[in-house]
């Protein structure tokens, strides 16, 4: 148990640090201000939170039994479903991230608009994966940390982070799309 309570302090930390990376980038795609240490003030503590709680999901997903059988109870555990499924999308789809923008480049250069558009669909899928996966995880997380018990209540913030994380998809969608077809189209 005191992995899980572990990965639930990292998912957290990461979701802190996701909301700032997110602000950052609407903020310089929005400005078309963009500063090199700043990002990486932003990225690098995201990513290595990020990392730490992969590692520490796959350990708890492979090493302890937590309970789920997704063959017995499939509606209860769609949730579920989404968390893994969105958590192994992540990284390929985080390799492909952190270099779209030099991919971007380089496609604009030789003038692959195709390339250029598969580009942008890769980054509306990370942005809809990563969004997903907090969405069905935050809840999660304060129940094994021991701050959240009732299930109305996680009904009710389960739906306000839906709500939230909407917004911040759409947020993010619309200043990153933006800036990127912008520079590139």
């Amino acid at each position: 148990m005191k992995l899980k309570k572990v990965n639930a302090l990292l998912a957290l930390l990461a979701i802190l640090c996701m909301l700032l990376h997110i602000g950052y980038s609407v903020f310089a795609y929005l400005t078309m201000y963009y500063d090199p240490l700043l990002k990486y003030v932003f990225a690098v503590p995201f990513m290595v939170l990020t990392c730490l709680h992969a590692v520490c999901g796959m350990i708890t997903v492979f090493t302890q039994a937590d309970g789920t059988r997704m063959d017995l109870y499939p509606k209860q555990n769609v949730r579920t479903v989404l968390q893994r499924v969105s958590a192994a999308l992540i990284f390929p789809l985080l390799i492909l991230h952190i270099n779209t923008f030099s991919l971007l480049q380089s496609s604009a250069q030789d003038g692959q608009v195709l390339f250029i558009l598969l580009l942008l669909a890769a980054e509306i899928l990370f942005f809809a994966v990563v969004i997903t996966h907090v969405a069905v995880s935050l809840t999660r997380a304060f129940i094994t940390l021991g701050l959240l018990s009732s299930r109305d209540t996680q009904a009710r913030l389960d739906r306000m982070i839906y709500i939230l994380g909407a917004i911040a998809f759409a947020l993010s969608l619309y200043a990153v799309l933006r800036g990127q077809i912008a520079m590139f189209l």
